[in-house]
């Protein structure tokens, strides 16, 4: 039914492939984490047993954390507007955060209950129903967590990842209750507050772990080194440019993500020959990557002996200092000045003024009477 429902969705485009599989996705977890809901709500009361109260409070809130994706997936389709130019995506963003504060939430309230039980234990009213309602949760929520994955991996969507993650949890938590009920059953110790505060810690470290990732991504996290890896190889493969430097990667939502990068190219060519180099990058990129690429333009003068042999002296003056080091945007302003940036490295041993002042007392003895101008470019990727 699955795959029908999903070569039903592959014919639209894709701006509306995503929204489509996103909100089947959350129609799905509604009814399944409601019918959980019901099912585990009605056995702990009954029962008398805090920790499958717990764990059907947990449902409850993957209960609404799928109206929560429903909502979002259904913003984030929205299209740009004079208020927002690139679009609605982040919104999904935003719908995963609140999903993790109330699973966040859950996890204090039975803390409290849990902490209580152990005050004041009770026993718990076993049955079989109790026992054929928590395997058959299990079994949902493996289905549940697969479903989720699957979605996920075909819009690359992190809310969905996060959603999958939070289903495959669950079947550890309702384990645990299982076997703490069985336990119960079989000694009589009463330990269902014990797992109940276990489980409530447990609801705790996931939800502070995905308020944590999806903060992370509103604040503009940095790509993954395979897509910095994709760039830099696209980036290498042009035989008309001279070199690369300074990407940066702005992200709007999974699906609008922009980049800058600097293009070295020669000085000697025309400004139009130069301009259709890069404006046949921005086009590939787009087409091969789905990255809306803006390139600046700089011009090296590989013409000029004296330029040559300079960035060499300065260049080799450079490695000897750390081989780590990266010179770019080289220019011989006047016969008083050399200009460049240079990429520092994270584990630089240092300073700053330590590494200009070192820069300088090189340049005065090896290439001659140069004020230096330099740039160090600490937050770029390349």
């Amino acid at each position: 039914m699955l795959n029908f429902l999903l070569k039903k969705i592959e014919k639209e485009n894709k701006e509306t492939q995503r929204t489509k599989v996103g909100q089947l996705a959350g129609v799905l977890g509604l009814l399944s984490n409601l019918i959980l809901f019901i099912g585990k709500f009605l056995i702990g009361f009954t029962a008398g047993s805090v920790s499958i109260m717990a764990d059907a409070m947990n449902s409850l809130s993957d209960t609404i954390s799928s109206v929560l994706t429903l909502i979002g997936f259904k913003v984030a389709a929205k299209p740009a507007d004079s208020e927002h130019p690139y679009g609605h995506e982040r919104f999904e963003y935003i719908s995963g955060l609140f999903i993790s504060l109330i699973i966040t939430f859950v996890g204090f309230q039975f803390l409290q209950t849990s902490f209580a039980k152990i005050l004041h234990p009770e026993p718990v009213k076993l049955s079989a129903a109790l026992f054929l309602v928590l395997i058959a949760s299990i079994g949902i929520k493996v289905w549940q967590g697969r479903m989720y994955l699957s979605f996920a991996n075909k819009i690359d969507s992190q809310t969905l990842k996060a959603t999958s993650k939070d289903s495959l949890n669950d079947v550890y938590t309702t384990i645990a209750v299982l076997i703490s009920a069985f336990f119960e059953w079989l000694t009589n110790l009463r330990i269902d507050g014990y797992v109940g505060f276990l489980l409530a810690l447990y609801i705790l470290y996931s939800g502070y772990t995905m308020v944590k990732d999806f903060i992370h991504e509103l604040l503009g996290s940095r790509p993954t080194d395979k897509e910095i890896q994709a760039m830099e190889k696209k980036l290498a493969s042009y035989g008309s440019i001279l070199g690369y430097h300074d990407l940066l990667v702005h992200d709007y939502g999974p699906q609008k993500r922009f980049a800058s990068v600097h293009i070295e190219v020669d000085a000697g060519l025309t400004l139009t020959k130069a301009h259709y180099i890069i404006d046949e990058i921005e086009k590939d990129f787009r087409e091969a990557i789905d990255v809306e690429l803006v390139c600046h333009l700089d011009p090296v003068n590989i013409r000029d002996a004296n330029y040559i042999a300079i960035f060499h002296r300065m260049r080799s003056m450079v490695l000897q200092i750390d081989k780590e080091l990266r010179m770019h945007d080289f220019r011989v302003k006047s016969e008083q000045t050399l200009q460049f940036d240079l990429v520092i490295p994270d584990d630089f041993h240092l300073t700053d003024k330590e590494l200009l002042n070192l820069l300088q007392q090189a340049v005065n003895e090896k290439i001659g009477a140069y004020e230096l101008d330099v740039t160090l470019d600490h937050n770029y990727l390349l």
